[in-house]
């Protein structure tokens, strides 16, 4: 049987950052990521709006995959900032 802290390892995997990747690239690849998470959040919406009866089990696993495409694009914000900041602190 997994441990809690395995099955929270499991659900929330980190994104994978391509090495040397500057801020730009960095910035780049979230705004991706979160244009994905929202088109399918707008689809989602349309497709309960136009249903007569919603699969609650499909719904959850939409809204999770909704929810990793979104941690994808915040992790790949906060690695840039994190890349700026280390180049800003080189600079000096």
């Amino acid at each position: 049987m997994e441990t809690s802290e395995n099955v929270y390892a499991n659900r929330n995997p980190k994104y994978d950052f391509e090495p040397g990747a500057t801020a730009h690239q960095l910035l780049n690849e979230a705004t991706e990521w979160l244009q994905y998470a929202c088109g399918l959040s707008e689809l989602l919406a349309e497709l309960v709006h136009e249903s007569d009866s919603v699969d609650c089990q499909r719904m959850a696993l939409a809204l999770e995959a909704i929810g990793k495409i979104t941690r994808a694009g915040v992790q790949c914000t906060a690695q840039a900032h994190a890349a700026l900041h280390w180049k800003a602190a080189n600079a000096a």
